[in-house]
């Protein structure tokens, strides 16, 4: 599977999502309600954290190739419902004009240094898309308007999820393995585990020598792998205990 989305359309659904996200926050009976998938949090916390956030983003995209992240505008999040909301688009829009400003290929600062996704802007794009989408459906969870993710993001986020946020250099510390992820359209990724590290590699039809096999829609897939539902309501054929292992794994 090639990613899905070009760079004017990871833009767009970043806008798209973030406006999402601000309508579920407009909508909420009050600031204070608790977010049942990021335990400890209020609404506006979600709020705060997503603006913060996405301003960091946005110097360090701006900042260009660098050695670390840059920091954020001193901006804090106002109280006020209606100055937070207006806070929050302009925290977006410094994302999206930082971005824009970049183009898809400048390099920049990442965290996933050592896994199978660039350092540039336009992996930081994409990976964006996916914390606003995940931190929309937080935020309609919360104001009682529960929504599922959209397809197409869904689709690309489990894709983003694997070659950033699992894929890396470090050695696995377990016995070698191989695990396959299947969406239920037929898209498929492989996963080996190894003294090298753990690669992954898209498929396009089930490994027979896979030690464990995970079976879902993409928008289960993805809220399994950022932790808002348990890996049982997913189909699990073969050893547990690699997933279990992956999930504790801290390379």
């Amino acid at each position: 599977m090639e990613e899905t989305f070009t760079f004017a359309d990871l833009l767009r659904l970043i806008d798209e999502r973030s406006n999402a996200f601000v309508a579920a926050v407009a909508a909420a009976p009050s600031l204070d309600v608790p977010v049942p998938t990021c335990p400890e949090w209020t609404l506006f916390d979600l709020v705060q954290h997503l603006g913060v956030g996405r301003r960091a983003w946005a110097a360090t995209i701006a900042a260009g190739p660098a050695d670390a992240k840059a920091a954020p505008d001193e901006a804090t999040a106002p109280p006020d419902r209606e100055a937070l909301l207006a806070w929050m688009a302009a925290s977006t829009k410094q994302l999206v004009d930082a971005l824009t400003a970049a183009g898809p290929d400048r390099g920049c600062w990442t965290w996933w240094g050592d896994s199978q996704s660039p350092e540039t802007s336009g992996a930081a794009a994409r990976h964006q898309l996916q914390e606003i989408a995940m931190h929309t459906y937080d935020a309609q969870l919360a104001a009682g308007l529960p929504a599922a993710l959209v397809d197409e993001i869904a689709y690309d986020g489990v894709d983003e999820f694997l070659f950033t946020c699992n894929a890396t250099k470090s050695p696995w510390p377990h016995e070698p393995a191989v695990m396959n992820y299947h969406v239920t359209d037929g898209r498929s990724w492989r996963l080996e585990f190894n003294s090298d590290g753990l690669q992954v590699t898209r498929i396009t039809a089930p490994d027979t020598d896979a030690d464990l096999s995970v079976t879902a829609s993409a928008a289960d897939l993805e809220l399994s792998m950022y932790g808002r539902i348990p890996v049982d309501q997913l189909k699990l054929d073969g050893d547990r205990r690699v997933l279990d292992q992956l999930v504790e794994w801290e390379p």
